[in-house]
């Protein structure tokens, strides 16, 4: 901790010194402008307008107008620049030079009229929107907005769209088949999603959210939480002058959304508003499982649980600019939702009736195993919710590039959990649970970046993160053949009940050292520091649990080389990755809601430790984009879940079931490729695909060899391939497959995943409204989803019929009157906030301490 806010001393006292001593510029501005027709002298929508370093050949970045041939570069750096305008049919239009001062940083080029020529259609190449998919230096960026078959759905719904991604039918999410990867809004971490992010996920509307970046090898300035890597979710803004805003919804088959936002930017003040939510239909879902440990002891069931789920978001933001040196921004975001689960099951179940000595009355009775047939009802009620509030200061200096940014962050998370299950015997105690948690997390960070020349550049900071969890779980047990068993009858069971408080103190600095090299070649190595102070205070009235402390370095070195060809890109990186075991994996609390297949957290699992390197290529033929990747990721400590049998006696009888708890079984090799591609065949068509295919080859270690079934080295992929047409009046039509294939662990597989998406849009009053229709899985009502496990003495089984056949109409409409600003409007700058990288996700969906 000292050693943190020493640097932040630094840091400041350089601010202070950079300050008064003064040096070149460091503001960045903007050139706009309007692009009309020379002989209509009507706007040209859709034009390309990109930027050149004066009398460059290679472009910088770019543009396309809106409805009203207008255009806006942000974040231009002071120099002399290039423009370069083109349209189908039209000629060419360069303007050479375009200057930008530090005195003045904006240049508004005004009315920029172009002449159509029909005979250069040949030569022009045709831009149309904005990709879909889009490939950058550091990350692959995921346009949703651009998506007609996301109207009305949800966040799940996108990521399952992402390329690398998949999701399973719980919503887990994994990169590249890693569930280890944090998911972030607007850069920032959200205390809900530490312990809930399958369901936050599905509360988010997939209206509010403009893109996803997929980030696989991050560098040593993030958090080195996340050993498959970072999903960063961009919600949607403007970046105009005026006021403007939008409503959007849908009514669905499956579920039904509604969303709106306002946005407010005058002179140096930006304030903007969201709030979105969305609920489903109740959904009834048929599973068959079952538990064999031999042919006469076995539990086998058939059930069915009806769901029902609600969720909403809300965000505010407010930025102001002092000036070209200084501004601070605060914002503030809000979640809630829940679901409800009413289940039934009929099942039959094995149970051993120990032997009787003859008495008095009563003839001796030898041992027997019996089947019982009972029935049971369960009901359960989850919902969380919090906030996450964010501030920051961004302090330029005179020299290009060089800036500190101070920011601090409060999340806070709840999660209430509560169920009752009774039973038809007596064999098996009614329970009713209760489990309420509370997440709160700190934290304060400072970033330094000093450009030294074009060739060089050094990026330094520090970070704390100051995580209290506290979660509270009650279990009270009955005994009733009644179905209808009155709640308050159950009685309080000490020894089922646990209180749990958990500290993590995390402590880290980084430098990342960029080089520009000769011959398009460019070099960045790093390094980041992590110290983990851990403190748990598990209780029980029965149980003898202790508190456990841990504390934990771990040294991050990164490396990315690249050279760029003209329109590809070489890159080979490096990275270590740390991935924390979260609340879920360390509350050592016995869950034993079913009694028959009872979950435990281990607090003394160490984290994963991955090693990743990768060589990526990627390129722009045309309107075309290839991303192909190669990689290969070592890791220790890998933590799964690990089933073993048990024999659970209750009065005169014994049964046999499972407990499963959490465990570091060893290491894994996973080698890896993938490939995506956008192609453009003809004007109105796009293709786009993905695929992403890795070797599971673990090597457990110890006792954990005897309860591995899987063994061997198996490959696992995910894909998706989607096609949209865009036709004339505003018509437009994409269709999209998603094929995930089952995940493995050491003891078997769980659910494989494919889905077929459908949609099609209708555009209207000038652009500013639209309708759709889109359906999920037309041909087919369920979906089945199975699993197979297989551990020492044990086999078990589940299999699930889901409903996921859905239609449903979207709509939405932009109103307001927005403009781009002139060159006397103050400086746009890139806002940053606090960005935390960690904590291993649960597999399932769970409150804190479940």
């Amino acid at each position: 901790m000292k050693q943190f806010f020493t640097l932040i001393a630094i840091l400041f006292i350089t601010a202070s010194v950079k300050a008064q001593i003064g040096g070149a510029t460091g503001v960045v501005g903007r050139i706009s402008g309007t692009v009309l027709d020379s002989a209509t002298h009507k706007p040209l929508e859709f034009a390309s307008v990109a930027i050149y370093r004066s009398g460059g050949k290679v472009p910088n970045n770019g543009v396309l107008t809106d409805e009203k041939g207008n255009f806006k570069l942000n974040e231009v750096k002071n120099g002399k620049w290039k423009i370069v305008i083109s349209f189908p049919t039209y000629r060419t239009k360069t303007v050479d030079p375009v200057t930008t001062t530090p005195e003045k940083p904006d240049f508004n080029m005004g009315i920029i009229n172009v002449a159509a020529v029909a005979s250069t259609l040949n030569t022009v190449q045709i831009t149309g929107t904005a990709a879909v998919i889009e490939t950058k230096i550091d990350k692959i960026v995921f346009n949703a907005e651009k998506d007609i078959t996301l109207q009305g759905g949800n966040a799940t719904d996108v990521m399952r769209k992402v390329p690398l991604v998949s999701v399973d039918i719980n919503g887990n999410v994994a990169l590249r088949g890693d569930q280890n990867v944090k998911v972030l809004i607007n850069g920032k971490p959200s205390g809900a999603m530490a312990n809930n992010l399958a369901d936050v996920l599905k509360s988010i509307p997939a209206d509010q959210i403009k893109s996803v970046e997929v980030i696989t090898s991050p560098s040593a300035k993030y958090d080195a939480e996340g050993s498959a890597g970072i999903l960063n979710i961009v919600t949607k803004s403007k970046n105009v002058s005026g006021v403007s805003g939008s409503v959007s919804g849908g009514v669905g088959t499956r579920q039904n959304n509604g969303n709106a936002n306002l946005n407010i930017n005058q002179n140096r003040l930006s304030i903007t508003g969201n709030f979105g939510g969305n609920f489903t239909w109740p959904q009834t879902s048929h599973t068959v499982s079952g538990t064999d440990f031999d042919a006469t002891n076995y539990t086998h069931a058939t059930s069915s649980s009806r769901i029902s789920r609600y969720g909403y978001r809300g965000s505010g933001a407010l930025s102001y600019d002092f000036n070209s040196y200084n501004s601070f921004n605060s914002n503030i975001a809000l979640n809630q939702g829940g679901f409800k689960a009413d289940g039934n099951s009929d099942a039959e179940r094995s149970i051993d009736v120990p032997a009787k000595a003859a008495t008095a009355s009563t003839a001796a009775q030898p041992a027997v195993k019996s089947l019982i047939d009972y029935l049971s009802r369960s009901n359960s009620k989850t919902t969380f919710g919090g906030f996450d509030w964010n501030n920051d200061y961004i302090r330029k200096f005179k020299k290009e590039g060089h800036q500190i940014d101070i920011a601090g962050e409060w999340s806070h998370g709840i999660t209430d959990f509560n169920s009752t299950s009774v039973y038809t015997t007596t064999t098996i105690n009614d329970l009713r649970s209760v489990n309420n948690g509370v997440n709160n997390e700190y934290t304060l960070q400072a970033d330094y970046t000093l450009p030294v020349n074009d060739k060089f550049k050094i990026e330094a900071g520090g970070k704390s993160i100051f995580r209290r969890l506290s979660s509270v779980y009650d279990s009270y047990t009955g005994s009733s053949t009644d179905l209808d068993v009155d709640p308050a009858s159950f009685t309080y069971n000490s020894g089922l009940s646990n209180n749990y408080t958990y500290n993590q103190n995390i402590y880290s600095g980084y430098t990342v050292l960029t080089f520009t090299l000769p011959k398009s070649y460019a070099l960045q190595v790093g390094s980041r520091l992590e110290n983990t102070q851990i403190h748990g205070d598990p209780y029980s009235a029965v149980s003898g649990l202790t508190s456990f402390d841990n504390s934990y370095n771990v040294f991050i070195p990164t490396l990315a080389l690249s050279k760029t060809i003209k329109n590809s890109t070489y890159k080979l990186t490096y990275t270590k990755r740390i991935q924390r075991p979260s609340l879920t994996f360390l509350n050592p609390y016995r869950n034993e809601t079913n009694p028959t297949a009872i979950t435990e957290g281990n607090p003394q699992l160490q984290p994963e430790i991955s090693q990743y390197t990768e060589l990526n290529y990627s390129t722009y033929i045309g309107a075309s984009v290839i991303n192909i990747s190669a990689y290969y990721k070592y890791t220790s400590n890998l933590i799964e879940g690990i089933a073993v049998p048990f024999t659970n006696v209750s009065g005169s009888t014994s049964t046999s079931g499972t407990i499963t708890t959490y465990q570091n079984i060893g290491h894994n090799n996973s080698f890896g490729a993938s490939f995506f591609g956008s192609i453009n065949p003809i004007k109105i068509l796009t293709i786009r695909g993905s695929i992403n295919a890795y070797t599971y080859n673990p090597n457990p270690q110890g006792g954990y060899i005897i309860d591995a079934s899987q063994n061997g080295t198996y490959i696992n992929y995910n894909a998706f391939l989607g096609q949209s047409v865009n036709l004339k009046g505003g018509w437009a039509a994409e269709s999209f497959i998603i094929l995930n294939s089952p995940k493995r662990t050491i003891q078997g597989t769980t659910p494989s995943f494919s889905l077929w998406i459908i949609g099609v849009k209708k555009e209207f009053w000038d652009k500013k409204a639209s309708l759709g229709l889109n359906t999920f899985d037309p041909f087919w009502e369920n979906k089945a989803f199975n699993t197979n496990l297989k551990g020492a003495g044990y086999t078990q089984f589940s299999n699930t019929q889901f409903p996921f056949r859905s239609f449903g109409i979207s709509f939405s409409y932009a109103f307001g009157k927005v403009k781009f600003a002139d060159q006397n409007d103050p400086t746009q700058k890139k806002k940053k906030g606090v960005n935390n990288d960690d904590l291993k996700q649960g597999d399932s969906s769970s409150g804190p301490g479940r």
